[in-house]
């Protein structure tokens, strides 16, 4: 069914090791455009640490460069769900110093929480949700 489909952390990590997940052509469009503006831009996902490596080189494939940091769950976020654990590291990046204009992504739960951006956006996701 439709979205029924709940996250399947086994099968994801098998999927995120092969590298190969194209980019988003609109969302592509949207950081490129940012960049060119000056936004500084940080990629918070939900991936491990352990996973950094691949998930850069996936990125770079896609066409993504020069992000101003790349955030991946540590040992100490494991475990946490999600909304809790990237409304923790938005709100680091606002004890940083930086103003969180928007957000984008493909779960609630990388939106909702505390520390939120000024403007959200939420991407269609019909494989999987997090609950």
């Amino acid at each position: 069914m439709f979205r029924l489909e709940e996250f399947d952390e086994k099968s994801f990590d098998a999927w995120v090791d092969l590298a190969d997940a194209p980019a988003l052509p609109a969302s592509l469009s949207l950081y490129e455009e940012l960049q060119q503006l000056g936004f500084k831009i940080f990629l918070l996902t939900g991936r491990s640490e352990h996973q950094r490596n691949v998930t850069e080189t996936n990125l770079r494939r896609s066409g993504y460069s020069n992000w101003e940091r790349l955030i991946l769950r540590s040992a100490s976020d494991q475990g946490k769900p999600a909304t809790l654990y990237k409304s923790e590291r938005r709100s680091e990046l606002k004890y940083e110093g930086y103003r969180l204009h928007g957000s984008s992504g493909d779960q609630w739960s990388d939106l909702l929480g505390f520390a939120q951006a000024q403007r959200s956006f939420k991407l269609p996701n019909p494989m999987y949700y997090i609950p």
